[in-house]
């Protein structure tokens, strides 16, 4: 657990972290503009001069958009814009200042270096802070306690996606709530009138309300007193699937309401899409080219059988078309599949997966393990069936199975990759 000593010294040695960052990224700057249009050595003192007169601007930048609020920043795009932000409020003070000198040496070149400089030195950094804080969290040196609002199958969803996202830093001490019927396993520690005093004694630091589980009346109640109180709140409604950049909040007669964005497929996301498909397809293809011709080798030595498999899937708007992996099973596999049905490792929905299914060959295993069985599927992007990023390409017979929710995922295209292939595979639920 995280108290407020840790936090402070955390604190300080990321604001080190970024000095020293921005530090490297003001020489970066120097040693570019040295390369490509040399000022003379008086003049780039006076920069630097300039940058030392400037740091206040770049201190306000970094408050003024909460760089060191952990909250501000939980997405890297986030975190990212509110770097961009930070320092163009310091670069932005650097030429205020510049101007009102009237110092004419500036030169645009360095100022657009510096500002480029900085922030990528910033990125790389924080990204190297994001994965240490992941680790620690992972290993419980810094998480903060909560509580969860609500005794509903939502609230204990939202229990265990926080036990399954350690990185998140957040352990979860039990459940307040006013039902009686609570579902077995659920730790009730005792009713929402009680809340203040429930979060003191298990020294958590705010609550998270279940939307779906608590009256309207209660959540505004309840979201007033413990934010006076100085704990923090957090609302959960049952939106799913969501991107945030889509949600806009609103108010209406003193009421707070979430607008959602329309969904934009086409126009110039889905060029840049395509664009960034291709080339990403094409690259990744030339540069594994000697690998696929080494698989293909020791899948002839290994079986017997043909090196490609193909298989008929359904793409987007439910057109199908072939599928076609390196083939990493027995040849009959398709056949001996009800003989281990048994076996299926998916419960609860239209997915046949087995984590160690027994029709895998020996090479197979390690093709699949490092994802070489999918390097043929990158043709098929090429040729405008499937996505490098989409859902997974589903067989028809699971499709047969799909409900009108599962069935949106057909309006995009099927990816290489995508939300259920990094989320654990075989571990995750349908």
């Amino acid at each position: 657990m995280v108290d407020d000593n840790q936090a402070t010294r955390l604190k300080r040695r990321l604001v080190i972290a970024d000095a020293a960052a921005a530090t490297i990224g003001l020489i970066v700057a120097f040693q570019l503009q040295y390369v490509y249009k040399p000022v003379p050595r008086y003049v780039a003192v006076e920069h630097l001069m300039l940058v030392v007169v400037a740091i206040p601007f770049f201190a306000l930048g970094a408050g003024v958009n909460r760089l060191y609020k952990a909250r501000a920043n939980e997405r890297q795009d986030e975190e990212l814009w509110n770097l961009v932000k930070a320092v163009g409020t310091g670069v932005g003070g650097l030429v205020a200042v510049s101007f009102a000198l009237q110092y004419k040496e500036l030169s645009r070149l360095w100022v657009m270096l510096l500002m480029g400089s900085i922030v990528l030195a910033l990125s790389i950094e924080r990204q190297i802070a994001r994965n240490l804080f992941a680790r620690m969290r992972t290993r419980g040196q810094i998480t903060r306690r909560i509580v969860i609002v609500g005794t509903d199958p939502h609230a204990v969803g939202l229990m265990q996606t926080y036990e399954r996202l350690p990185t998140r830093g957040y352990t979860v001490v039990g459940f307040v709530g006013d039902d009686e019927a609570a579902p077995e396993g659920v730790s009730v520690l005792g009713p929402i009138s009680d809340l203040t005093r429930l979060l003191h004694e298990q020294h958590a630091v705010g609550a998270v309300v279940s939307l779906a589980s608590v009256s309207p009346e209660a959540v505004n109640a309840v979201t007033r007193q413990l934010t006076e109180d100085g704990f923090h709140v957090t609302l959960s409604s049952t939106l799913r699937d969501i991107d945030l950049t889509r949600l806009r909040p609103q108010q209406l007669d003193g009421g707070t309401m979430l607008y959602v964005e329309p969904v934009l497929r086409d126009g110039w996301r889905a060029v840049a899409k395509r664009v960034f498909d291709v080339v990403l397809a094409s690259i990744i293809l030339v540069v594994t080219s000697p690998i696929l011709l080494a698989a293909i080798i020791a899948i002839r030595v290994d079986s017997n059988g043909p090196v490609f498999f193909h298989q008929v899937r359904v793409g987007r708007h439910g057109e199908q078309f072939r599928l076609t992996k390196l083939r990493t099973m027995v040849v009959d596999a398709h056949d001996r599949r009800d003989e281990i049905a048994h076996l299926n490792e998916v419960k609860d929905g239209a997915l046949f997966k087995i984590k160690d299914d027994p029709r895998i060959t020996r090479v197979g295993g390690v093709l699949r393990k490092l994802s070489i069985d999918e390097l043929p599927q990158l043709v098929a992007v090429l040729r405008g069936t499937m996505s490098m990023v989409g859902p997974r390409p589903a067989l028809p017979e699971e499709v047969a199975q799909w409900d009108d929710e599962v069935i949106d995922r057909l309006s995009v295209l099927p990816g290489l990759t995508g939300l259920w292939q990094v989320s654990g595979r075989s571990d995750s639920t349908f």
